[in-house]
Order: structure tokens, then C-alpha cells, then sequence
């Protein structure tokens, strides 16, 4: 059994679509955020950085102590070695792939979230931060668009990478993007789309940074954007 610590946010969906694609056996456990449970200290001893998604793999090949992990694309890789799905088995094409996991974790993720922060989320419209994070955003987008130039997916076949990616182009609107200014990338965006697993692991989901999406409260904000995990090191207390 598998436990994904898990919410509806484009990181989290990323574990939900591998989930769904595979049909693995897994239990999916709810985390609130705009209520503070990732400061949890049963939370933060699996995910240390407060962040989620997290996993805790009760079976691993080892036979040893469950493995518990943080960092989403850490997750994909791991799974995806686990079982042989969606990953390559040469190890050249394994690089590759975990080349564009880490692209999307280094760049389009943090660009992206950054963009819809101050697009939708910031309680200031910062101008420059709000072009900064959306022309990133549109550059970032153009990477991928030039790499799918010839090819249906990231890395040829449908891999944990596309998966990585595919939830930072679902809210392109809401992150200042049209997608008709990408047209390989929208051809990709629109077949993942379609796929019964990928439906099936964003039913019911809300786009958080929609012109439409629902204001935060001030308690939510100040949980997501305004708290800092306080140390519970020696040195910390000593300071």
C-alpha cells in the first residue's frame, strides 16, 4: 500500500494522474492547507519542507521499513522505477527523462506558481513581479513548445515527465498564457487532456488562479503565504 499525502494543487495532481494511469493500489490521504495541516509534526516528519504531495510506500522492493518521500517529481521518479510504468527501462532514456522531471521541478513549477501568486493571490498587484513571473512563464512554455516540435510527448512516449508538466499548462489563463501561441504544446496539452485517467484525476478540481476562483480568507493567506516553520534545532533555540 501506497499513502499519498495529497491536495488538489498542480503538484499534487501530479501523483493523482500517475495514480489513476497506473491503478496502483494506494490510499490517498486529504491534507487542508488553507487549515495548516502540513505544519503538522506527523506531517513534517515525512515531508520536511511542508509541502505536499508526500509518500509513504508501505511495501518497498527492499522488504525493509516503509520509504516515506517528499518533492513530487522525487515521487514520479521513484514510482516509475518501481513499477516499470510510464519510465524507460534504458538507461539513456531514463536520463532523459528524469532531465525534463527536473527541468519542470526547477523551472516550470516555481515560474509558474510564482506567476499565478501575484497574478491571482498577491494582496499587492506588484507590476514588475507580475511581468517578471509571466514572461518566465511564457518562456518556459516556449521550451516546451520547440521540444515537442516532432514529437507527441516530452520524451517520445507518454512518460512520468509529461504528467510533471501537464498541471502547470492547465491553468495557462489564469498565468497569462494563450495557448494558441504555442501550437505543439497546445496539440500535447489537448491529447493529455482527453486521456480517461487525466479526467478522472481532475474531477471536481477548481483552477486556483481562475479570474473566477474563490477569494481566499485572510486566515488561509496568512497559513499559506505568511508562516514560517519555526526550528526546532539546538542552534536555533541557542540563538
Amino acid at each position: 500500500m501506497i499513502d499519498i499525502y495529497y491536495a488538489a494543487t498542480p503538484n499534487g495532481l501530479k501523483l493523482k494522474i500517475f495514480m489513476e494511469e497506473t491503478g496502483i493500489e494506494h490510499r490517498i490521504v486529504p491534507v487542508r492547507l488553507g487549515k495548516g495541516e502540513q505544519f503538522k509534526p506527523d506531517f513534517l516528519a515525512i515531508s520536511p519542507n511542508n509541502k505536499i504531495p508526500a509518500l509513504v510506500d508501505h511495501a518497498p522492493v527492499d522488504g525493509g521499513a516503509p520509504i516515506a518521500l517528499f518533492e513530487s517529481c522525487a515521487m514520479l521518479a521513484y514510482l516509475g522505477e518501481k513499477t516499470g510504468l510510464f519510465f524507460p527501462k534504458a538507461a539513456r532514456a531514463q536520463l532523459e527523462v528524469k532531465q525534463w522531471l527536473m527541468w519542470q521541478a526547477a523551472g516550470l513549477g516555481p515560474m509558474a506558481g510564482q506567476a499565478g501568486h501575484f497574478r491571482a493571490h498577491a494582496a499587492d498587484k506588484i507590476a514588475y513581479a507580475i511581468d517578471r513571473y509571466t514572461k518566465e512563464t511564457a518562456r518556459l512554455y516556449s521550451v516546451l513548445d520547440k521540444r515537442l516540435q516532432g514529437r507527441d510527448f516530452i520524451c517520445g512516449e507518454y512518460s512520468v515527465a509529461d504528467m510533471a508538466a501537464y498541471p502547470w499548462v492547465v491553468p495557462h489563463a489564469g498565468l497569462g498564457q494563450n495557448l494558441s501561441d504555442f501550437p505543439d504544446l497546445n496539440r500535447w496539452f489537448e491529447t493529455i487532456s482527453k486521456r480517461p485517467a487525466v479526467l478522472r484525476a481532475y474531477e471536481g478540481v477548481e483552477d486556483p488562479y481562475a479570474a473566477g476562483a474563490k477569494p481566499m480568507s485572510d486566515e488561509e493567506r496568512e497559513i499559506l503565504f505568511g508562516r514560517i516553520q519555526k526550528s526546532t534545532s539546538r542552534e536555533a533555540k541557542d540563538r
